[in-house]
Order: C-alpha cells, then structure tokens, then sequence
C-alpha cells in the first residue's frame, strides 16, 4: 500500500461486511453510491451542528452529513443537474507512506455525474480545518482520484448569503411543492420575461399556492435568480439559463 505502487479501498458491502481490495479495481466496479457510511461521523461536544441526514431530491434518498459544511455542499451538488448519484463516506483510502506508515482517509462526500465523472470531496469548515494531516491527506487522496480518472476536491465554505437563499430554497425542492397539475407551466411562463418574484407569482394566481411552485423551479434550475444577494420579494426572475448568478456554488 504505497503511492508508487497503488491504493487500497476500504468499504462495506450492502449486507454491512467491510472489504477491502485495490483501489483501482474497486473505483471501476463498486458501485459506491448505493453503499452505507463506511464509518460514521463524529459526533464534537458543544458544536452547535451535529451528524443528520439530508434528503436528495436527486436520488430520493437519504445522505449522510456530518457538518454544517457538508449539509451546504450537499446543497450545491443536489442542485446540480449533472450530478445524479450522491454518498456520505461511502468509502476509506488506505496507502503507505515512504517511511513504511500505513495513513488512511475517509473522504466526506461522493458524487457520480451523468457524464460518468466522480468527485470525491471533503467540507472543511475553514481553509486550515484539519491541520497538516488533512493537508498531507489531501495530497494522496488527489493522487489517488488521479490514478483512476476521478477528482478530489476540498470544496471551500459557501458565502453565508448563497448558503441562506440555498437553505431557503431547499426547504421546496420535494416533488410536492409542484402543486397542482399546470401550475408549473403556468409558473415557468410568467417568467418567460425577466420580473420582479412578486410580480411573476401574483401573474398566475394566489402567492400562497404559487410562491411553492416559484421556489420548487428555482431550486430545480426552471427559474433563474441570482443567489448573490438575498431573496425578497422584488429580486428578479427569469427563464432558465437567464443568469449564471443563480448557478454559483461551491462544487462546481
């Protein structure tokens, strides 16, 4: 297990048996985004954020999160229209140092894009989380993503006005907030032409069963907003792909 020689992979199968093969074997035929945790995440006396699950309106499962920085990531990912598989530590890397030193690591996030990439990724609350070993974990995790064609990335904080209006939008991305047949569509046409939120939703009827729908099409990239500046009443809506303001994340 050294870096000149390969990685190895940690993971548990789906009866909750832990295996451990090639990492490059294993990176072409385990499917990692059907597979639990392979270790949970810690639990941190006095932090005000701890373990929970999020649900993906991409898989419509759960996925394991284990920080305020993760459950942000996992926002911008679950967002992503490219992205169509996500996973909470489904698997450790493990490899040997030049010195002879077993290291292993468990990176937080796994996401598989319709294009067939994968992302391995890991949410540091701030630039230095972690110290030197994240560092240095960082380094060989990257390598090994590399070896295999995959990416690694330690994804920075989101800015606190994009991760608010994400949080927002978030809480209407649940097929039900569609509301009733037609509503989409009417919701979707009223904003043909750039307009003010209020304005677009009074246009289709009554903003207490319209607003939903508005929310649900922007989480889903129907509508466009730019996520910049913090959502109210007069931000403008548009048509999809009319501003790339509405599409700024951390995991692009």
């Amino acid at each position: 297990m050294d870096q000149g020689s390969g990685f190895e992979a940690l993971f548990l199968d789906p009866v909750g048996q832990a295996v451990q093969q090639r990492w490059a074997d294993a990176a072409m035929t385990v499917a990692f985004e059907e597979l639990p945790p392979v270790s949970a995440f810690p639990v941190v006396p006095g932090r005000r954020w701890g373990p929970g699950l999020w649900w993906s309106a991409t898989t419509g499962r759960h996925v394991t999160a284990g920080s305020n920085a993760i459950h942000a990531q996992l926002m911008v990912l679950d967002r992503d229209p490219d992205v169509t598989c996500l996973a909470g530590r489904p698997v450790r890397l493990l490899w040997r140092t030049p010195r002879g030193q077993v290291r292993s690591w468990v990176p937080q996030l796994f996401a598989r894009r319709a294009d067939g990439t994968t992302l391995l990724a890991d949410c540091p609350g701030h630039p230095n989380a972690g110290g030197e070993r994240a560092v240095k974990a960082a380094e060989a995790v990257a390598q090994a993503c590399a070896d295999v064609g995959w990416t690694y990335r330690r994804l920075p904080p989101l800015d606190d006005v994009l991760a608010a209006n994400l949080k927002w939008l978030a809480g209407y991305r649940h097929p039900r907030n569609a509301g009733r047949p037609g509503l989409m569509t009417a919701v979707v046409e009223a904003f043909t032409r750039p307009q003010p939120l209020v304005e677009g939703t009074e246009a289709v009827g009554d903003p207490i069963e319209v607003l939903p729908c508005v929310f649900h099409a922007l989480w889903h990239g129907r509508l466009t907003a730019g996520l910049d500046t913090p959502l109210h009443e007069r931000i403008l809506v548009g048509p999809q792909g009319w501003s790339d303001q509405g599409k700024k994340g951390g995991a692009g």
